[in-house]
This record gives structure tokens, sequence and C-alpha cells, in this order.
């Protein structure tokens, strides 16, 4: 079976799984932009949601989303199934429905063989048909690394959109799939994980969360996002800052893949953890009372990460119920929402 070259490989080790520009750094950039205003766009560049949402008619918004990276893991199958899976999560952490999608590549035509660009688009329409969607199209270049992805369209009705900004004090957080992919998916390139531990990051990282969305549509939500390059910890900062409030987190209650902790301790940390762990650190109360190891994985950059939901303390039981017993396993309660302390993450 075709491999990705180790030297095409290189951004993943130095940038973590899908790694991405740092929320410091990217806001920073935004501010500055003349990024206009119109009152029919629900969702925009002026928030760190998963997806932009033009309403259309009183009935009717558009989702727009794109994600795109190198390979996270060996089989170039699996990567497309990945990469496809982390796109699509975009529209469903909105609280919409994917109906199109377009490929975005970058390969290195005259070096590799095409039939490894095939197994890579294979993967990717897998999901795009598992997700009800259609592919229309696409656009690729000529690179020396190889980058894949989709841009999404999908709809949702305006009156339903999901934000990070809907958090409410007293609402409990539930997180939809287990931690700890990019450390995973580090020491898999050095050959230190094994093969129970490779399989089940990949099922993880390739499953849609399709089924948690509709789950979750059933109950009160108040806010949504999907937990990819900034970690766990990133994204429910940029939820706490969006939504006015404080979120409590339960490190002990945080779902983990096998052998996380265990390929923490050894110190093969993806980039991505360590910029994440700067970055909001300095917004984290009780931080320095956990486990460093757990602080890493608090941190580790996600691809194709869970939901990450918050909804009315009372609901959550039955949510994560729901969600098990209709094949999202791991989801848990992992935290809850406060008034005191906006803008901040405390870990207890």
């Amino acid at each position: 079976m075709t491999r990705v070259p180790v030297a095409l490989r290189k951004s993943v080790l130095a940038g973590g799984c899908g790694a991405k520009i740092g929320p410091g750094d990217l806001a920073e950039i935004l501010k500055s932009l003349p990024l206009g205003d119109d009152s029919n766009l629900l969702a925009g560049g002026r928030t760190a949601d998963d997806a932009g949402v033009y309403r259309l008619t009183g009935e009717m918004a558009l989702v727009q989303t794109l994600d795109f990276f190198a390979p996270v893991v060996d089989d170039p199958y699996d990567f497309g199934r990945i990469a496809a899976a982390n796109a699509l999560s975009g529209v469903y952490a909105m609280g919409g429905r994917p109906l199109t999608a377009m490929n975005i590549v970058c390969f290195p035509i005259r070096t590799m063989e095409k039939a490894f660009l095939g197994a890579i688009l294979r993967g990717g329409l897998e999901k795009i048909h598992e997700a009800g969607a259609v592919l229309v199209g696409g656009h690729s270049v000529e690179d020396p690394e190889i980058k894949y992805g989709l841009s999404v369209t999908g709809l949702v009705h305006p009156d339903k959109v999901l934000t990070n900004a809907g958090a409410r004090a007293g609402d409990a957080v539930v997180l939809t799939k287990p931690i700890g992919t990019g450390i995973l998916a580090t020491v898999v390139k050095a050959g230190l994980a094994s093969e129970t531990a490779q399989k089940r990051a990949i099922e993880t990282m390739a499953a849609l969360n399709e089924k948690a969305a509709e789950i979750m549509s059933s109950y009160s939500v108040h806010a949504c996002t999907d937990i990819t390059g900034f970690g766990l910890l990133g994204h429910a900062l940029e939820m706490a800052v969006a939504s006015g409030v404080s979120i409590v987190l339960f490190p002990e209650r945080v779902p983990a893949l096998p052998d996380a902790l265990d390929m923490i301790r050894t110190g093969m940390l993806p980039a991505g953890s360590y910029a994440n762990r700067a970055y909001c650190s300095r917004w984290i109360r009780g931080f320095e009372s956990v486990d460093p190891a757990v602080q890493d994985l608090l941190s580790d950059p996600q691809t194709s990460g869970g939901l990450l939901i918050s909804l009315p303390e009372g609901e959550a039981p039955a949510l994560v119920s729901g969600l098990t017993a209709r094949g999202v396993p791991d989801a848990a309660i992992i935290g809850r929402v406060e008034g005191d302390h906006p803008g901040t993450i405390g870990l207890l």
C-alpha cells in the first residue's frame, strides 16, 4: 500500500494535527480588515465560529465553511476520509445539513503516483456521500507538499443557527468525541504507537459529527462548536469569550483516546500543543494545579474532533444517554457554564 513519504509529512510533526494559525495572530490580522456589515450575515468573519451563515429567506440560510491540511496519517484513503469529515464538521457545528462539497487539492503530480491522489479523493468522496452531500467540483494546484480538504455548503433554518456565543450560566458542557488525536498522530509518525491505538485514532477522526448533530437538535442547545486545531482549551475559551461567561472543565471527565496520556509523557508533543497552551494559559484558572500531562492533553490540537455543546444542565444527562445509545460512545458531560469570571476557563 502506498504511504505518505516522510519528507511530505514534516508539517504534521511541526504543526500538529490540522495545525492552524494561532487565535491571537488571527485576531490581530482580522481587526484591521474592513469586513463590512450585512444584516443577512448571521455568522461571519467577526466571530470565531466554525462556518459563515448567510440568510437567503426567512426559512433558509446558507452555511459555508472550508478546511484543508497536510496528511495526518500514512494511508491516503484514510487521510481523505479524515480531511473530509473534518471539513464537513463545520456545518454540523452550526446546526446545519451539508448540501454540496468541492475538493481542495495540493499535490506533487510530477513526483508522486496519480493513484495516491485517487485514494485520497476516494476517501473524501465516501464521507461526502455518507453525509448525504454531493461533490460538485473542486480546484487543484501542483505543490511539493500534499494538502487536501473541502469547501462545504449547507443549509440551516435562520432561527436554528447554532454559534459559540450562546452559552448561558447554569448550562452543562458536553463533548462528543475523545481528544488526543494530535499526540497520537505525532507518535505514529515516530513508529511508537500500537496498532490498536492507531486504528482507534483513525476511526475517531474519520467519524462524521452528523449523528451527534442530529441528536442534539432535539434538545435546547444554546451554543456549539467543534474541537479542531486550537484544542479543547482553545475552543472552550472561544466559547467563553463569545458568550461572556466562564466555562469550568472537569479534566478527569474528559474522554481521551487510549494511550494518549502515556504518549504525552514520552515528551513527543506536536508544536501546536505548546502554542495552544501558551495562548490559553493566561485565561485559565487552576491551570497550574493540573497534572502537566493533562495540561498537554487539554491543549492537544485535534483533527476532526467532536462537538462541544452547551445546553441546560437538566437536559445534559438525557443528551449523553441518547448519544451513547445511538453510536456516539464517548460522549460525556465535561463541564459547566458559570456567570463569574467571564471570558475565562476554570479547571477543577
